[in-house]
Formats: C-alpha cells, sequence, structure tokens
C-alpha cells in the first residue's frame, strides 16, 4: 500500500548498509557472496523499491482470513483489503473502512505527503488487524541489523513459483522467519508484532492491478473529511 517514508528508508537501508559486514556469508541471487549485513541490507532494499511498482499480492492469514495489497505505480496508489476492512491511500485522499454489525462505514481525509509520494501513518490499524505491512518487516530487519547477538540464518525458497529469499531471526527482543521474493515482494512472515503473534503467506501475485482494487466497499456509508475546494 502506502510508499515507505524517506525517514523509514533512511533507517532500513542506510543505516544498514554503514554496518561492518560479520557473521556467516551467503549467496545472493547473482551469485554474490552476502555478510550478515549485505543479506539484511539487500532484503530490506528489496521491499522498499517494490513500494513503487506496480503489482498485487494476495495473501492467507493465520485462522485462513484473506488479506490484498494492491498497487499502482502512475497513478501512485495503494489499497489494503481485508476481511473487515479496507485502507487505500493516493495523492488524493486516505481512506479508511471498517465494517461493524454488518454496517461498512469509510472516512476520506487529506492525503499526507511526504517527498511527493502519498504516505499514512496506517501501520497502527493494520496491525489491530493481524496485518503484517512490509514497512514493518522493513523495521524488524533494521533492530535485528543493529542487534550484534541477532543470530540470522538464510535459506532459499520458492513461493507461488517465485524464488524467495528467506531469514530466520533469533534475538532476544523476539524471532521472526521472513521470506521476501526475488520481485521484493513480501512472501511470508511468523513472528510477534505489538505483543501479538502473527502469520503471513503469499498466495498469489501478480504484476497488474484489477480496475476494482480501490473502489469503496459497495453499500458503504461515506464521510468526507476533506476540506471543500472553491
Amino acid at each position: 500500500m502506502p510508499a515507505v517514508s524517506t525517514t523509514l528508508r533512511v533507517l532500513a537501508v542506510s543505516v544498514i548498509a554503514s554496518l561492518t559486514v560479520t557473521g556467516c556469508q551467503t549467496l545472493d541471487d547473482a551469485g554474490r557472496t552476502l555478510g550478515r549485513a549485505d543479506l539484511i541490507n539487500d532484503l530490506a532494499t528489496r521491499l522498499d523499491e517494490s513500494l513503487v511498482r506496480t503489482w498485487t499480492a494476495e495473501y492467507r492469514l493465520a485462522g485462513g482470513r484473506n488479506f490484498t495489497i494492491a498497487q499502482t505505480k502512475e497513478p501512485a496508489r495503494s489499497a489494503y483489503t481485508w476481511t473487515a476492512g479496507k485502507i487505500t491511500v493516493s495523492e488524493q485522499a486516505i481512506t479508511r473502512c471498517g465494517t461493524t454489525a454488518g454496517r461498512t462505514t469509510c472516512t476520506v481525509e487529506p492525503p499526507v505527503l511526504m517527498s511527493g509520494k502519498a504516505a499514512v501513518p496506517l501501520f497502527t490499524e493494520a496491525r489491530k488487524a493481524g496485518l503484517v505491512t512490509p514497512p514493518a518487516v522493513i523495521g524488524l530487519l533494521t533492530e535485528a541489523a543493529l542487534d550484534p547477538a541477532a543470530q540470522v540464518k538464510q535459506t532459499d525458497t520458492t513461493i507461488t513459483g517465485h524464488h524467495a529469499t528467506c531469514v530466520e531471526v533469533r534475538r532476544a527482543a523476539g524471532n521472526f522467519d521472513t521470506c521476501v521474493t526475488s520481485e521484493g515482494v513480501l512472501g511470508s512472515f511468523t513472528g510477534v508484532l505489538d505483543g501479538q503473534p502473527v502469520e503471513l503467506t503469499l498466495d498469489r501475485y501478480t504484476d497488474s492491478v484489477t480496475p476494482t482494487a480501490f473502489d469503496l466497499p459497495a453499500g458503504a456509508g461515506v464521510t468526507d473529511r476533506r476540506p471543500a475546494t472553491s
């Protein structure tokens, strides 16, 4: 969904890139030798760069729930959709939708712009719904890279036909496993966010988006809080 903010990008990429390469060595997709910091930097960069491209990813959450991320490069917009809610962000608006007692309501607010890109503080809401956002995973990878006691093990796998690099991170602050595809899409995540165990697995990925991906839920009541234009 949202393009990752400049602050988070600097944290996830610049800081990690400055770390001393330590620990075991592994190979990237091109066969280059990677150290521990290089590996984490590579995964963070893949996730970051994917946030400004066009694609749709459908996920399966714990308990059999479904979750979809759709985004387009031109125009720049993103949508997170799950069973009881939806958040869309574009350069024109941020829209949050939720369903309670069978009634769906949506609130439209002005966008938050940063460095010419649409950004939105949606992560708290997404986590409350048990969702895992790519920026959240970037943050966890960054924390692991800064933890000298963290143990990071790399493996490779195939998820829905796409090659993915996976890391098992073991640290006192919390363990997590995650995979990132060669396209930079989050392939899987198992760990703890905000004290709650969460699990996500990619079911389907495509480099296109359906025309209805950004539509409001049918029959939703809409409150538009954007200032009126003259």
